[in-house]
């Protein structure tokens, strides 16, 4: 290798040291620009629709955001809140009927019961109370730091503004990126550049649906089955469905555990609501909306999701499905059809020629 070579593999390292650092920052900045992708599609189909300028498509998505933000501030989050409040509460409680119903079912079992059976688990009642306690501590401090997070809407407020920023000039900030490239592979990298948008896109607005999808089912079902506080529910379950494989099963525990305070049959039915929903939201509304979402093998979105929770934590299990997206699409294009492919003397395979997004070029630079 050459001194140039050595100096430039030094760079990266200190910039990937310096951007490990800062890994919170980075994260954030990914998360306003998966919403600048959102919103910008939105400002290209009025510009496209009604023939509006981009300033003024801009400021009717501006203005549609806010409107969508009074709306959930003054609506949606009180009700939320304080029906989380109480979920909170009552929760760990579910934890100890759990153990008082074992306790009761041991001592005088139905006569369909193996007898023999009970002393394979006869330190369950111990270990549910146990749990129970862990519950409550855990469920409390999650109480607290619920009521007091004013970071996180502090964090949400700093999205916001960015996303806005962008959005207003996203070329210019295209540009910006695409000068960390070799001269030579910048107009590649704007391709895939498009086509991470492109699978974004396709992921985001899937996954809204869906989340819709399940929480409007979530919602009638426990209101049907009288489980107390299915508003929460169902906004958690729509919540938790942006992480796919441990999202569905998360955001049972909290209405099965509530359902334990009224019957165990009640919840033996939130269980098999929630496992209906989900059965029909992975095998007939997904495939049916999400027809060009990108294609994560399951393990690949399991592994993607431990890898980016272990090194971000929750906002790395939270943002796991784009981070792999853009990821997988990065390496499919720069590495294995610009590198691989061709040192293997192969001719790499062709490009789609794909018309380019308006990104509002006509716009000067900021």
């Amino acid at each position: 290798m050459k001194l140039t070579d050595w100096i430039n593999l030094a760079a990266l390292g200190i910039a990937l040291v310096i951007l490990w650092q800062f890994r919170q920052i980075v994260l954030l900045i990914f998360a306003a620009v998966v919403i600048t992708i959102a919103l910008n599609s939105l400002v290209r189909l009025f510009s496209r629709v009604y023939g509006w300028p981009r300033p003024r498509s801009v400021l009717v998505t501006g203005a549609l955001v806010l409107l969508g933000g009074v709306i959930f501030l003054g609506l949606v989050l009180p009700l939320f809140v304080s029906q989380f409040q109480e979920l909170l509460l009552l929760t760990p409680k579910g934890f100890e009927q759990l153990g008082v119903w074992f306790d009761a079912f041991q001592a005088n079992p139905p006569d369909w019961f193996p007898e023999q059976d009970l002393s394979l688990v006869p330190g369950l009642p111990e270990l549910l109370r146990q749990a129970a306690s862990i519950g409550s501590t855990v469920f409390g401090n999650f109480l607290t730091f619920f009521s007091s997070s004013v970071a996180i809407l502090l964090q949400v407020l700093l999205l916001v503004v960015l996303a806005l920023m962008m959005l207003a000039n996203p070329a210019a900030y295209r540009r910006l990126l695409l000068r960390l490239f070799p001269s030579g592979y910048r107009r590649r990298a704007d391709e895939i550049l498009t086509k991470c948008e492109r699978s974004l896109m396709f992921w985001l607005g899937g996954v809204a649906l869906s989340s819709i999808f399940v929480a409007a089912l979530s919602f009638t079902g426990l209101v049907l089955l009288d489980v107390p506080y299915a508003f929460a529910h169902a906004v958690l379950a729509g919540l938790f469905n942006f992480i796919p494989n441990l999202g569905p099963t998360l955001s049972a525990v909290f209405p099965v555990f509530v359902a334990l305070l009224q019957s165990p049959a009640t919840a033996l039915a939130v269980v098999v609501l929630y496992v209906l929903i989900q059965n029909v939201e992975s095998y007939w509304f997904s495939p049916m909306v999400m027809q060009k979402q990108v294609d994560l093998l399951p393990a690949a979105t399991l592994i993607s999701q431990i890898f980016f929770a272990t090194f971000f934590g929750p906002v790395g299990l939270i943002l796991a499905l784009p981070l792999a997206v853009i990821c997988k699409t990065w390496i499919e294009e720069a590495w294995i059809i610009d590198v691989l492919d061709r040192t293997g003397g192969g001719e790499p395979e062709a490009v789609a020629d794909t018309a380019q997004p308006d990104y509002g070029r006509s716009q000067p630079d900021a």
